[in-house]
């Protein structure tokens, strides 16, 4: 186990000595993956206690962190229910307090018991993971991706570079990525459930995906929408009426670009 991640278990005994902590869960590369954890890992943990009064304890203090065997140098709240924190020597911690009573409405994945105190184990507690919804399917997505693609050329033509690249490079984009996931010939490299880039790169995607083309850069929204469209296209049936709006577009738009440079 990376050195790092042993001094999550450094941190739980430190803490096992209040009666009022009830057990330390690692997330992530901390929690059930731990084979990911490298160098460049942070630390993503839950922290359980006993009443709403240790929590707000735990979260307006912060020095119970140097548990990790580090000093706290940054801090702020970023939840309601926790902080990002960043310790002296480079450990980058991201944390949540819940009682038990809150841990057992959470949608729990991936989570690892660091250590609990009783025998009970407070994963038991979790409620289930929701069930993938109505708009989680490949029709939502790919018609999302080319209404993205319509919309963000629209921003481009209107001079909205930034607006533009948004709607082409990251929204378009996030719905092929959707679309990747629910290919069943898809092989993904430990998926995220909450970030569907993370690890995109060593995924075994069928055809490929040419992320360096979809995302080019702020200068080539043009580039960028043929890109993804060229994908939509050759990998799913798309309605010939928006499919041939958007390539309107980036005639409009090339021809645009020539005028000006002209």
């Amino acid at each position: 186990m990376h050195p790092n991640l042993l001094r999550l278990d450094r941190l739980a005994a430190h803490l096992a000595t209040d009666p009022h902590v009830q057990a330390v869960l690692g997330l992530g590369s901390a929690g059930d993956q731990t084979h990911r954890f490298d160098d460049h890992s942070d630390i993503d943990f839950f922290l359980v206690t006993d009443t709403t009064d240790t929590k707000d304890r735990y979260l307006q203090e912060t020095s119970w962190l140097e548990g990790f065997g580090g000093q706290v140098a940054y801090s702020f709240v970023n939840d309601p229910n926790g902080r990002k924190a960043l310790l002296d020597d480079g450990l980058f911690l991201e944390y949540a307090i819940f009682t038990l009573d809150q841990l057992g409405a959470l949608p729990v994945t991936g989570a690892r018991v660091v250590w609990s105190r009783g025998s009970d184990d407070p994963l038991a507690l979790g409620a289930v993971v929701p069930a993938a919804t109505a708009m989680d399917t490949v029709d939502f997505h790919l018609n999302e991706a080319l209404t993205n693609l319509y919309v963000g050329l629209h921003r481009e033509l209107r001079g909205e570079h930034l607006a533009a690249m948004r709607f082409i490079q990251v929204y378009a984009v996030d719905r092929v990525l959707a679309l990747v996931r629910l290919d069943p010939a898809t092989e993904l490299d430990h998926p995220d459930p909450f970030e569907a880039t993370r690890r995109i790169e060593r995924a075994a995607l069928p055809g490929g995906i040419p992320l360096p083309r979809m995302v080019p850069g702020y200068t080539d929204n043009i580039e960028g929408a043929r890109a993804v469209l060229a994908w939509l296209t050759a990998h799913h049936d798309t309605d010939p009426v928006i499919v041939a709006a958007i390539r309107e577009l980036t005639t409009t738009l090339e021809t645009q670009c020539q005028s000006d440079n002209a």
